[in-house]
């Protein structure tokens, strides 16, 4: 049975760069069948994670909170 390396490093070290933030106004987006989970930057709402159900209404709602949250892109 081949062995695994159980050890791995946590430590940021000199070869791994700094994740740059690109889209700022960006939203996430997981799209289920019964329902989606939206998060988007946590400055922008007290609840930054939501889940909409998916129907018409709530895919309005959903556009609607992406509105008010300044989000142009996902």
């Amino acid at each position: 049975m081949a062995q695994r390396n159980a050890k791995i490093s946590l430590k940021p070290s000199k070869s791994r760069a700094a994740l740059m933030i690109t889209h700022p106004n960006a939203a996430g987006i997981d799209i289920g069948s019964a329902s989606h989970y939206v998060a988007v930057p946590p400055d922008r709402d007290d609840e930054p994670v939501r889940e909409f159900s998916s129907f018409t209404g709530d895919l309005h709602a959903l556009a609607d909170w992406l509105k008010a949250c300044d989000v142009d892109t996902s």
